[in-house]
């Protein structure tokens, strides 16, 4: 959609191809008028496709806004038992490529009778 003097401009250069297209009708005879109006036609039309072509198009849509700080937390949890090779953990554990923030606050005891026990924040 045009605005401001883009707008302006377009409206006052057609109503002035109007009355020039007009001004040839009248002083010219009809033949040589049909020729003028078949050559500016053409140029305008090609004009127009050039435009579409080569113009800026739509834009594209911006990027998505960045997520939001995610903020893993453990607190107050209970007991865990991990035996024979098993996992126990009352507390936070992600993978060491996340971006969040982790905390564990008062967590339960955590314990590991031949597995792996976590109480606090494990990233890995």
């Amino acid at each position: 959609m045009l605005h401001g003097w883009k707008k302006t401009a377009l409206v006052i250069a057609s109503a002035l191809l109007v009355l020039g297209m007009a001004a040839v009708w009248v002083w010219v005879d009809l033949d040589t008028a049909s020729g003028v109006a078949s050559v500016v036609g053409a140029v305008v039309g090609v004009a127009g496709l050039g435009c579409a072509l080569l113009g800026p198009g739509q834009s594209p849509p911006p990027p998505p806004p960045p997520p939001a700080p995610t903020t893993l937390r453990a607190t107050r949890t209970g007991r865990a038992t991990a035996r024979a090779g098993g996992t126990a953990n009352t507390g936070v554990s992600a993978p060491a490529t996340t971006s969040a923030d982790a905390a564990a606050e008062d967590t339960g005891d955590a314990e590991g009778d031949g597995g792996d026990a976590n109480t606090g924040v494990r990233l890995g």
